[in-house]
């Protein structure tokens, strides 16, 4: 989406706040996925076979890492501190972003003051905020059954959002999703300027529970985005009931939430007036238009930087029209 947005208008007329619930600490290093994956993609230098990390990566630490895990039969992990942790791969040009992003922080840079760094390392002309410098993290409650797994076990155990989505790699039943740290946390420098300043907000296709929702459990945020509501477009994850990567249907499902463009438009109406939904769920436009928004149809799969294009000029026109201009 925001490829199609950048080709659309311009690289230095989006502005992208961007999720930091999944951050994580890993080998001591601060790593923040969804702000590297943003940077990479924009940067043009992001991996388009795996969707994260760099493109031409090498693997040659978490080779070697592995080679400790296999000569103390996992001891090392086990003993804590993760020192021979390999279930969450690190490229080697990867681990350069993460090494200076955790220097860089121990010295008192803020993680925004670092994310324009790194976006400038890459030549991103687009602004990359944080949506906030402060600490929240995604905890996730999964029912593990009768397995026991690195992250805890048997039964219902609350882990962090990465252990749920790659340690587990998001097989467990979800039963609650919370945001540890956001009601107290602030915005980061710039995030509510650019959301009262900026023409049209997007509210991209992304999972809502895990990578729109953190976003929003900030306060101020929430707050900032409801008041734009005319404003505001949401595109919807969800075509024809599935989700087109990730978990997004089956953790709307667990969650009590209708896996459905209908299920999305009742998450999304306080904070967007229209909803962008896939020509496969047009037969839910009234569906959704009961839930208070209006109901905008287009080919929503980015299968390319053409599709991707397109589907940026429609969620663009959707908003014109909302915002009356």
């Amino acid at each position: 989406m925001l490829r199609g947005l950048v080709a659309v208008l311009g690289e230095e007329a989006v502005t992208a706040i961007v999720n930091t619930g999944d951050d994580t600490i890993l080998h001591g290093l601060y790593v923040s996925p969804d702000i590297d994956t943003v940077t990479y993609t924009l940067g043009g230098v992001g991996n388009p076979e795996t969707g994260w990390g760099l493109s031409g990566e090498t693997w040659a630490v978490m080779g070697a890492l592995a080679g400790f895990e296999a000569a103390t039969g996992g001891a090392s992990s086990r003993a804590g501190g993760g020192a021979g942790l390999t279930w969450f791969n690190l490229g080697d040009q990867d681990l350069a972003t993460h090494l200076y992003r955790t220097g860089r922080m121990a010295t008192g840079a803020s993680l925004s003051q670092v994310t324009a760094e790194v976006a400038a390392r890459f030549g991103v002309r687009s602004r990359i905020l944080p949506m906030s410098d402060e600490r929240v993290e995604t905890r996730v409650t999964v029912d593990l059954g009768e397995a026991a797994t690195p992250f805890g076990g048997p039964g219902v155990v609350e882990v962090g959002f990465q252990e749920y989505f790659v340690g587990l790699r998001h097989g467990a039943p979800v039963t609650a999703v919370r945001f540890a740290g956001a009601e107290q946390a602030l915005p980061a420098p710039g995030v509510v300027e650019a959301l009262k300043e900026a023409e049209i907000l997007v509210i991209c296709p992304s999972n809502p529970v895990v990578s729109i929702g953190p976003v929003l459990s900030v306060p101020a945020i929430a707050e900032a985005v409801a008041n734009r509501r005319e404003d505001v477009v949401a595109v919807s994850p969800i075509v024809a009931g599935k989700a087109l990567k990730g978990p997004a249907d089956r953790m709307l499902a667990e969650l009590g939430f209708e896996a459905s463009v209908v299920g999305v438009a009742e998450m999304w109406s306080p904070f967007a007036s229209v909803l962008v939904v896939d020509v496969a769920d047009s037969h839910l436009a009234a569906e959704v238009e009961a839930r208070g928004l209006r109901c905008a149809v287009a080919p929503s799969v980015m299968s390319g930087p053409v599709q991707a294009a397109n589907l940026a000029r429609a969620v663009l026109a959707a908003g014109a029209a909302a915002a009356g201009f």
